[in-house]
């Protein structure tokens, strides 16, 4: 359960403990019982399937033989955002001459409070266990990208999203403590460009870039992913970091161009 947080007479707990409900299925939790989405959201049984049944009601998602499971309409809960945002529309054709070049997948994600959230992807080859997706989230803290993004806030922000991080180790070279983020979000900062050996998971390497708005601020960050036995950290740098950094200053052009665009045929009532 998360911790209760102070609530305003505007908050609407209904809507909360429902999007909890939607939120306890994903990769590895594709079809649940009543009883496991009690479990997973802190819900009794009466109020987890009055949720359900509502949610199978409205046909966001389907229930047979004793088991739920979501249903692509769920994803329209979510494309109001992702088509909000030209940067999908825009960065998929750099994206793909960048994988094309470096043969290895590549990859967009936001900043969601202190996870990163997948926009963008183009794979070539799986080399996590787990699935990765448009809509996945993971771990800021334990990421390049998420590092990037970190490092792309004001210092107030930062230092309240690092007091609700729980530094914990996810594999042997994850970061143990808060110390050591802060100081490799520093490091970040100073250099442009995050660098993470094998924390998130053993055997993935990774080399984020920020993509910027045109203010100047830190919006996205796009990464290159390698499996360690092809690549060192040093070849990362020398020899793939190089073609991410041109990406996403491609990516920042023409969301520049994008934007002038837009304000164009705003001015002329188009």
């Amino acid at each position: 359960m998360t911790e209760e947080r102070p609530r305003s007479s505007d908050f609407l707990q209904s809507l909360e403990r429902g999007l909890g409900v939607i939120r306890a299925f994903g990769a590895e939790h594709r079809e649940l019982a009543l009883s496991d989405v009690a479990r997973a959201t802190g819900l009794t049984r009466a109020a987890a399937r009055r949720f359900l049944l509502t949610l199978v009601k409205l046909g966001y998602v389907h229930f047979a033989d004793g088991r739920f499971s979501l249903r692509p309409r769920v994803l329209d809960l979510g494309y109001a955002y992702l088509s909000s945002l030209s940067l999908p529309e825009v960065a998929q054709p750099h994206m793909e001459v960048l994988v094309a070049k470096v043969n290895e997948s590549s990859s967009i994600s936001v900043l969601d409070d202190t996870e990163v959230v997948y926009v963008v992807r183009v794979p070539t080859r799986r080399i996590m266990s787990i699935t990765l997706a448009v809509g996945t989230r993971l771990p800021a803290y334990a990421t390049s990208m998420g590092r990037v993004l970190l490092g792309g806030l004001d210092d107030d922000e930062l230092e309240e999203r690092l007091s609700r991080i729980d530094v914990r180790p996810l594999t042997p070279h994850t970061v143990k403590t808060e110390r050591e983020l802060r100081d490799s979000i520093a490091t970040v900062r100073k250099q442009g460009f995050a660098m993470v050996d094998q924390e998130l998971e053993e055997g993935l390497r990774s080399a984020a870039v920020p993509i910027r708005s045109a203010s100047g601020n830190i919006t996205a960050a796009l990464n290159v992913s390698v499996h360690a036995s092809r690549a060192s950290m040093s070849v990362l740098r020398r020899q793939f970091l190089p073609h991410a950094l041109k990406a996403a200053e491609a990516i920042e052009e023409d969301l520049r161009g994008a934007s002038r665009g837009n304000s164009l045929r705003t001015r002329n009532g188009r």
